[in-house]
C-alpha cells in the first residue's frame, strides 16, 4: 500500500511531504509526545506518529463545544469514512472547515490529507492496527457527543472510565499492537503481559490531564469529566466546580479520581516493567510520559489552580528536562525507574538531584 499516481506507481515524494509535515505539526499539537516519539526507529516512530496525529484529529472535533453535537457526530463519520477509505481524506479538510480550535489544531485538520498519506505509507499489518483503533476511538467519541449535545457532563465514575476507555485506553492497545508488530525483541509472552495493562497506562495519564484541565475543559470546551455524582456528595455540581466558595467540596470530590489516576499509574509501571529491556527506545518512550504524569499529579494535590477560573497546574520546564535527562539514564533498570517515579511524586527533580 502506499500514495500512487495514476499509474499505480507509488509516490514517494508524496511520503516525504506528509512525514514532513507530521514532523513538523507534532511538537505543536503535544510537546510530550513529540518528545516520545522522536525517540522510536524508523516505521515504528512514523506508524506513532501517524497514529498520534490521526487521534488527534478525531480529538479536535470532539472538542470543538462551539459547534452543535450532530455536526461534529457527522464529521467524526466522515473522518471513520476515511479510515475505511482513505481516498475521501483528499475532500475531509474542506469539509471540517467550519471546526473552531487553536491555530496549531487547524493547522492539522487542514493537513488531514498528508496525515493520510503518511498512514497510507506504512506496511499493510500497521495500517490495519492503526485503523482499527482510531475507528474505535472516533465511534467512541461520536457517542458521547450524542449522549451530551449541549456539552459533555460525565455524572458517574462507570462513565467516567468508559470515557476514558475510548479516547485513552484505545491508544495503550494502538501503541500495544504497534510493539509487537513493529520490534523483533516484544515476544508474545511480552505482548500479552502488556495487554493486561495496556488500557490503565492510557486512561492513567488521560486522568491526569483532566485533572489539570478542569477549568480549560469548561471555559473554553464546554465539557466537565469530573463525575457530577463526585461532586453532589460533597454538596457541590458541575455549575459550582469553578465557585470559590465550594473550593474545600470540589477538592474533597476530586480525591477519587486522584486515587484512580495514582492505581493507573502503578498499573502502567506495571506496563512499563513488561517490555523487554533490549526495546530501550519503546520502554524510554513509554517512561517519559509516565514520568511527566507523576509530577503533574504531584502538583495537582498541592494546588487548587485547576478549580479556578483561568486556573492551570502546570510542571516547569526545567523539571520537563531533568525528568527527560533522568529517564534516559534509568530506562534499563526497572529497580531504578521505580525508584525515579517515588521521587518523583514527592519532589521537585532538578538537574539529576532530589531537591528536598
Amino acid at each position: 500500500m502506499g500514495s500512487s499516481g495514476p499509474d499505480g506507481v507509488r509516490a514517494p515524494e508524496n511520503e516525504r511531504a506528509a512525514h514532513a509535515f507530521a514532523r513538523g505539526i507534532i511538537s505543536r499539537v503535544s510537546r510530550t509526545f513529540a518528545i516520545g516519539i522522536s525517540v522510536l526507529p524508523g516505521d515504528l516512530g512514523k506508524a506513532v506518529l501517524t497514529g498520534y496525529l490521526l487521534c488527534r484529529i478525531a480529538d479536535t472535533i470532539e472538542d470543538d463545544g462551539a459547534c452543535p453535537a450532530a455536526r461534529r457526530q457527522e464529521l467524526l463519520a466522515k473522518f471513520v469514512d476515511c479510515l475505511n477509505d482513505p481516498r475521501k481524506a483528499t475532500t475531509f479538510a474542506a469539509e471540517a472547515a467550519d471546526i473552531q480550535a487553536d491555530e496549531a489544531y487547524l493547522e492539522l485538520m487542514r493537513g488531514t490529507k498528508l496525515v493520510f498519506d503518511l498512514l497510507e505509507s506504512l506496511p499493510p499489518p500497521v495500517i490495519e492496527i492503526v485503523t482499527r483503533w482510531t475507528k474505535e476511538m472516533s465511534l467512541g467519541m461520536s457517542q458521547f457527543v450524542g449522549r451530551y449535545p449541549d456539552g459533555i457532563r460525565i455524572q458517574t465514575m462507570d462513565e467516567y472510565r468508559r470515557y476514558c476507555y475510548y479516547v485513552a485506553g484505545t491508544v495503550g492497545h494502538l501503541l500495544t499492537e504497534l510493539w509487537y508488530n513493529s520490534s523483533p525483541t516484544v515476544r508474545k509472552a511480552d505482548y500479552e503481559r502488556m495487554l493486561v495493562d495496556c488500557e490503565a497506562f492510557g486512561e492513567g495519564l488521560q486522568t491526569i490531564n483532566i485533572l489539570k484541565d478542569i477549568a480549560w475543559d469548561i471555559e473554553h470546551e464546554n465539557a466537565a469529566f469530573v463525575p457530577e455524582d463526585l461532586l453532589r456528595a460533597r454538596g457541590s455540581s458541575h455549575q459550582t466546580i469553578l465557585n470559590g466558595d465550594w473550593v474545600v467540596q470540589n477538592r474533597e470530590a476530586l480525591v477519587a479520581l486522584v486515587e484512580l489516576a495514582k492505581e493507573d499509574i502503578r498499573k502502567s509501571l506495571d506496563y512499563f516493567n513488561a517490555i523487554p529491556k533490549t526495546a530501550i527506545r519503546i520502554r524510554l518512550f513509554c517512561l517519559l510520559p509516565i514520568l511527566f504524569a507523576v509530577a503533574t499529579l504531584r502538583e495537582i494535590e498541592r494546588s487548587s489552580s485547576m478549580l479556578q477560573s483561568g486556573g492551570v497546574v502546570k510542571i516547569s520546564r526545567s523539571e520537563v528536562r531533568s525528568l527527560i535527562l533522568a529517564g534516559s539514564v534509568s530506562t534499563i533498570s526497572n529497580t531504578t525507574t521505580r525508584w525515579l517515579v517515588s521521587k518523583t511524586s514527592q519532589n521537585r527533580f532538578k538537574l539529576g538531584l532530589v531537591k528536598q
